[in-house]
């Protein structure tokens, strides 16, 4: 298996409005891959694809070496997923909740349910329809992880939930994946969140996949360059130049992409004064990257 999740040429419609396509998206086994994008840009629309609960148009899918929708049935003993929006019987008690679902699956561990279950403060006789939304996003992510599951698919886990529960859910994620080395997707349009955690990230707006590349790569590869006069746009620069615009006074500033410290020679080569390269944070070349996808400035 070369990639827990691998997606190639994907196209799908909603509508007359919203499309995917031609959609490319590699998570390597172990990763921790934040799928990344504003609201309704086509991330919840991409797992439930990618989980078989709609059907593309074109396009392959592979979970765990696995072809969805195909082998969609097999595959998904071994996928805990957090959905978007809680789809437990609102009637059955967190104790009635865990039977049902361990029923389902093999590999469903008890003690580890139950420790999860205490750490979380939840009791056996509470219905889940009566549970906070903090409570129910703790016994979802409980649901996911007592499974025991190889890849763990999570759209928006932690959206709307207080610091705390944030922490507690993320810490019991983490703590699962250090013992388990599993591959967790994770849909999310918190950047400061993923930022802290995830070792791949994707990006995604309008139905397309903008980038996706390592974390470390992303973080130190988007800087916003200052540089003196208005020079004409370089042929072939070892950079991706994302747009450029006036600065006060005189000179520019450029957005660029895949930058590495040592093409500040190439400005040398060039004749242009390179005056700052300032390093921008997750946030900031999440912004500047969607900014430059929906319309250059320059």
């Amino acid at each position: 298996m070369t990639n827990a999740i691998e997606i190639q040429r994907l196209c799908y419609r909603a509508g007359r409005t919203f499309e995917i396509k031609d959609l490319d998206l590699h998570v390597p086994p172990g990763a921790i891959y934040g799928f990344l994008g504003p609201n309704g840009c086509g991330k919840t629309t991409t797992i439930r694809l990618m989980l078989g609960l709609l059907r593309p148009l074109a396009g392959g899918i592979t979970l765990l070496g696995e072809a969805v929708p195909r082998d969609v049935a097999r595959v998904l003993a071994r996928v805990g997923c957090v959905p978007e929006q809680p789809h437990l019987d609102p009637l059955l008690t967190v104790r009635e909740t865990l039977g049902f679902h361990a029923a389902f699956f093999p590999t469903w561990d008890w003690p580890w349910a139950e420790r999860l279950r205490a750490k979380f403060e939840l009791r056996d006789d509470q219905p889940f329809g009566r549970l906070s939304k903090g409570q129910k996003g703790k016994l979802m992510m409980l649901l996911a992880l007592a499974q025991r599951p190889e890849l763990l698919v999570l759209d928006e886990p932690t959206d709307g939930l207080d610091p705390v529960v944030r922490r507690d859910v993320l810490s019991a994620l983490l703590e699962y994946v250090s013992q388990r080395q599993a591959t967790v997707f994770i849909s999310s349009h918190l950047v400061h969140e993923l930022e802290r955690f995830c070792d791949w990230i994707g990006v995604m707006d309008d139905g397309r996949l903008i980038i996706e590349l390592p974390m470390e790569r992303f973080k130190n590869g988007i800087k916003r360059l200052r540089v003196g006069g208005t020079p004409a746009t370089p042929d072939n620069p070892p950079f991706v130049l994302l747009a450029r615009e006036p600065a006060n006074g005189t000179g520019e500033t450029w957005l660029v992409r895949e930058w590495e410290p040592q093409m500040a020679a190439f400005f040398d080569a060039c004749g242009v004064p390179l005056h700052q390269v300032i390093d921008l944070d997750l946030e900031e070349g999440f912004v500047e990257l969607l900014r430059t996808f929906r319309g250059p400035r320059a």
